[in-house]
């Protein structure tokens, strides 16, 4: 069993809750686009725009993985953007985690805010698939780690 870390150290314990997600199936750069959009959001806010984003109704700015995307003018200040519906249910899981934890720890959660939230790159699962004359090729499915921190204001 691996013994997973955060990547964030000197956080006091009596104001600060975490939570992480490892090994979760979804694409690390759109878990990392939704992950920059979220830090420093309250978490009902934080959580108000994944459930959004969900429904479709409001995008994740795209700032670094936007190459070949189109233009939208709904995003304020940010032309590339996108709807990744899996990575955001997957980080309102998180979110869901953190907050039972910081209500856990009695902390004041409308006070709460996020103050690390991040996504890493995982293993690969490596597969097959058939070719035709007996080859095959090889197709990967990439995982991801998601961490999230929350701290009483």
């Amino acid at each position: 069993m691996p013994n997973f870390r955060y990547s964030v150290y000197g956080l006091d314990p009596d104001r600060t809750a975490k939570a992480s997600g490892r090994d979760v199936r979804i694409h690390p750069k759109h878990a990392r686009e939704v992950c920059h959009a979220l830090k420093g959001m309250d978490l009902d806010e934080a959580k108000e725009f994944l459930e959004e984003v969900i429904d479709m109704r409001r995008m994740v700015p795209l700032k670094r993985h936007k190459k070949k995307k189109p233009h939208h003018k709904g995003l304020h200040k940010w032309f590339a953007g996108a709807y990744p519906v899996k990575a955001a249910k997957a980080i309102l899981a998180i979110l869901d985690n953190v907050e039972a934890n910081a209500e856990y720890k009695g902390l004041d959660i409308d006070r709460c805010r996020l103050i690390h939230i991040t996504a890493q790159r995982a293993m690969k699962m490596k597969n097959y698939i058939p070719r035709a004359f007996g080859r095959s090729s090889p197709y990967f499915k990439t995982l991801t780690h998601i961490e999230a921190v929350v701290e009483e204001q």
